[in-house]
């Protein structure tokens, strides 16, 4: 590669790589060779804002000018305390102290809000000026009438520090601004292993007022853009050696401070960038998002400021980007920005009307469920109703109906999806998370996934194989590396922005797609909608294979067993609100007029068990702080079954009444009551249990009656759990029976003594159980099938212990674990 001028460079580069073609004549300047490796560094280190030439690159000369001082730019803070998450409202009604910059603030989670004031320099006039803000955590801008302006993030990775103020200044303009700044980071408080620390502090480490050099900027996108092309394409291309050549020559024009030596190397960029593909070029449609883990190293209530924070700077954006489009997948986080922030929801549904903001994009909308939720463990019920209520929420907000499923992030998808989602209305299905395989890789790219009983969706799997791309070659190029399908279709979906913890897009990632539009050497890519997408594939693409069944993420396993807890609660609320529904119903049709059908009580109650369904809480996967929240939720008390003397025969038994259970529990009370015939004074025989069955099956099993002051004691009775025990044999389907207190259960009573050996035999009509005198089972013994479960010499119960070493997710276990004890009851 022939590279003029390095001799001129403000990059030294050593004398001895330098060789030349031929004798040189007198006066003849002859361009010398540089070595790859060299040329590669030199690059390198022109837009590197760390080199220790930084004064001499590109990087340097990014920003014109830069104020801190008191004149220009005063700080007031105030710190909320216990750990609050305020309302603007409610935070600026407080005394403010001054601070300045490198004040720190804390501990983790704590919230501090900033009261800015501005003053424009005189010698800005004109200038597009911007607040550059950066206390390495989160934080929301608010004008002084509390409407939420845009989002900041801190530190170096996945940044967002510049707030523009105004486009044309004039010298002493006022401005004012709130801050809310957020003591943890994009990803919690954790740090390089994730786990939680309570008492990490946080300093402002920038508070200026800055001016771009908007050419500098400019071209550092484009060199960036050159820069990324030459290391992630193939060597041996024309287009390669064209694009080593064109960056170099930037290099060699470029002179510290020197405007025209900018424009000279955008001249450059531009000739390289200006060559198109041909019209068989791969093309990507580019999608804008943010996917926000809806709880992960951070809880519920920071959710609902990370959304705020993330869709307030997209709108910002899609002013200043009129062709930018932006997905949001969760319905539950545009209900956070409804209940919290309207006036930003209001600015939601207007770039919904415009299709920027999708979920209107183009023709429909794009993506529904409640939440990207996991789908190996909730019910079927529960599944239906994260599309039931997303379609709901949708139609009612922004009069459409959805057609795609877009769950990028969930621990494998269960092979009833496809049947559930054509029961919703909803023909196309997009993830990337099987990318993640580290074992086998999933043989399709764009295919017809079916269902267990033959229904089928058009689905796709970025082959960028990631949903926070930053919009560069090499991720374009990725797109048909990857890709498994090439020979049917020739489009892929990437996704671009910053994701789990927020962020979405940032105006460089605008910037690199605008110019990567046709670019030679790479696929085309253009701003667009799933829609738009998934019906070019049904137009154009050959027969297309299928797949049949679980889409198994390998990835993340362990997803069945952490935080059973969870998992134990959210199929025990499954059940109790379909107990609600089926008794609800039914009362309605003993008892229309006396009888309200808790139709909004239920929704709500769904929401609820919907949210704590996302793939990062029911799996096991978030931090302690999530799980007691929804500890709060799970919990419940069983004597809410109770109705003057009967019960229902599903029961729930944990500790303490709150929130979701106790509610869900009176209302089943409630409904059972009209069903049984009872009002809130009658009663039934003061001797009598009354069973009713709400499964679809015969059901035979022992119930628990706690004994509440003045009921009969039942034969079979506890003191310890004051409650008495009755068998319900045979009760029929949603059926009824009834047992009076007093009877006698026609069966043979346990039985217990001890051998010579001292062993204890526990004995009944059913089993015959045998431990010896250390506590070992070793007899279990079925009388009525004559048959011995423990092998002879053997011991059952026994407890052995492993340690599994996780490997990066692989167990699927809250971050502030290290490892998993497992315990394994078998026979040894």
């Amino acid at each position: 590669m022939m590279l003029r001028d390095c001799y001129r460079s403000t990059f030294p580069l050593p004398l001895s790589t330098l060789v030349s073609v031929k004798m040189a004549q007198p006066n003849e300047r002859i361009p010398p060779r540089v070595p790859r490796n060299i040329a590669l560094s030199r690059l390198n280190i022109f837009s590197s804002p760390d080199s220790e030439w930084r004064e001499l690159g590109l990087t340097a000369q990014l920003w014109r000018h830069r104020v801190d001082s008191d004149e220009f730019i005063r700080l007031e803070s105030f710190s909320v305390p216990d750990l609050k998450r305020i309302p603007f409202e409610q935070a600026v009604l407080n005394k403010f102290t001054p601070v300045k910059k490198g004040w720190s603030f804390g501990p983790s989670w704590s919230t501090h809000w900033f009261h800015v004031h501005i003053i424009i320099p005189s010698g800005w006039i004109g200038e597009e000026v911007q607040l550059q803000w950066d206390a390495n955590c989160e934080g929301l801008i608010f004008s002084t009438d509390g409407e939420p302006l845009q989002g900041l993030t801190g530190g170096n990775s996945q940044a967002r520090h510049e707030f523009t103020i105004t486009h044309l200044a004039l010298p002493g303009q006022k401005f004012e601004y709130y801050i809310e700044m957020a003591a943890n980071g994009m990803f919690g408080v954790g740090g390089t292993g994730m786990v939680p620390d309570p008492n990490r502090r946080f300093t402002l480490q920038t508070a200026d007022l800055v001016v771009a050099n908007k050419k500098a900027w400019a071209l550092y996108h484009d060199f960036e853009l050159i820069r990324n092309f030459i290391f992630n394409t193939p060597e041996n291309t024309q287009r390669q050696h064209e694009a080593l050549y064109a960056a170099n020559e930037i290099v060699n024009v470029f002179k510290p401070g020197d405007d025209k030596s900018i424009e000279k190397g955008l001249r450059i960029a531009a000739e390289w960038l200006s060559k198109t593909g041909g019209e068989g070029q791969h093309h990507i449609i580019a999608i804008g998002n943010c996917h926000i883990d809806t709880a992960w190293l951070w809880p519920f209530a920071e959710t609902k400021r990370k959304v705020a924070r993330s869709w307030s700077s997209q709108v910002r954006l899609m002013e200043r980007y009129p062709e930018y489009k932006f997905a949001c997948s969760q319905v539950q986080q545009y209900e956070f920005l409804l209940e919290n922030y309207p006036v930003l929801f209001e600015k939601v549904k207007e770039r919904v009307r415009s299709g920027q903001f999708i979920p209107i994009g183009g023709v429909s909308i794009m993506i529904m469920s409640w939440v990207e939720s996991d789908t190996n463990m909730p019910s079927g019920e529960a599944l239906i109703r994260q599309m039931l209520l997303g379609q709901r929420f949708y139609e009612k907000h922004f009069g459409k109906r959805v057609k795609t499923y877009w769950l990028p992030d969930s621990f494998g998808y269960s092979g009833q999806l496809p049947q559930i989602l054509k029961a919703s209305g909803i023909d196309y299905f997009f993830t990337q998370k099987l990318s993640w395989n580290n074992i086998n890789r999933f043989p399709l790219t764009t295919f017809y996934w079916r269902g267990i009983d033959g229904s089928k969706v058009l689905a796709h799997l970025s082959p960028a194989n990631t949903y926070c791309a930053d919009v560069r070659p090499h991720e374009l190029q990725a797109c048909i590396n990857n890709n498994n399908d090439l020979d049917y279709t020739n489009e892929s979906l990437l996704l671009f922005g910053y994701g789990d913890g927020g962020g979405g897009p940032n105006a460089e990632m605008l910037e690199r797609l605008e110019r990567l539009r046709n670019v030679d050497g790479l696929p085309t890519v253009k701003s667009g909608d799933p829609t738009e997408f998934f019906e070019r594939i049904e137009k154009y693409s050959k027969p297309l294979s299928s797949y049949r069944g679980e889409l198994y993420a390998e990835f993340h396993r362990g997803t069945y067993t952490t935080q059973a807890l969870v998992k134990r609660g959210n199929r025990k609320n499954e059940l109790l609100l379909r107990d609600v529904e089926l008794l609800g119903t039914l009362a309605s049709q003993r008892d229309p007029k006396g009888y309200c059908y808790p139709k909004k009580q239920l929704e709500r109650m769904w929401k609820i068990v919907c949210l704590n369904q996302f793939h990062d809480c029911l799996p096991g996967s978030s931090i302690g702080m999530v799980y007691e929240d929804i500890h709060k939720v799970n919990e419940s008390d069983p004597s809410h079954c109770i109705f003057r003397g009967h019960i229902t025969l599903f029961v729930t038994t944990t500790q303490s009444q709150r929130e979701l259970a106790a509610e869900a529990f009176s209302l089943r009370h409630e409904a059972l009551g009209k069903v049984l015939g009872l009002t809130g004074t009658q009663s039934l025989d003061e001797k009598r249990v009354v069973v009713f069955n709400t499964l679809a099956w015969d059901r035979t099993e022992i119930i628990k009656v706690p004994v509440e002051d003045g009921m009969p004691q039942l034969q079979q009775y506890s003191a310890v759990e004051n409650a008495g025990y009755v068998l319900a044999d045979n009760v029929s389907a949603l059926g009824q029976t009834s047992y009076m207190f007093d009877r006698k259960i026609d069966v043979e009573p346990v039985t217990v003594e001890t051998t010579h050996k001292g062993d204890f035999v526990l004995r009944n009509q059913y089993l015959e159980v045998i431990f010896d005198n250390k506590g070992h089972l070793i007899s279990l013994f079925d009388r009525a099938q004559g048959r011995e479960l423990v092998p002879e010499g053997r011991r059952g119960n026994v407890f052995q212990l492993y340690e599994d070493i996780v490997s990066s997710m692989r167990c699927c276990l809250a971050p502030d674990s290290l490892c998993l004890l497992v315990y394994i009851l078998t026979i040894c």
